[in-house]
């Protein structure tokens, strides 16, 4: 999303070790290639929620596809780049596993 990230997953490590680096090391990297200095490029909170179990996981992975779907940047999830439900990323290692919603 333009203005927002959602990140669904099995974390390993404690969540504000993950979201520290996270945030860090994407920060450093939007400022240079957004030329810019001197402001924070990310908002101190961040929102965590436990998923309980696979039911609930399902419905937030389609909350997160859709989403730029209502916010109107696409017709169909898959259509929108950076989102797991996306062609463009089926092949990538990092989603393995990951059932995109539509063809």
């Amino acid at each position: 999303m333009p203005n927002h990230v959602h990140l669904l997953g099995t974390p390993t490590v404690a969540l504000p070790k993950i979201m520290k680096s996270l945030k860090g090391i994407t920060a450093r990297r939007a400022n240079v290639m957004l030329a810019l200095t001197g402001a924070p490029f990310w908002q101190e909170e961040s929102y965590d929620h436990l998923v309980r179990d696979d039911g609930e996981f399902e419905k937030i992975r389609r909350y997160i596809e859709e989403n730029p779907v209502r916010a109107g940047l696409v017709r169909t999830s898959c259509e929108y780049r950076w989102s797991s439900a996306a062609e463009a990323t089926w092949a990538s290692a990092a989603d393995q596993g990951v059932r995109p919603t539509c063809l």
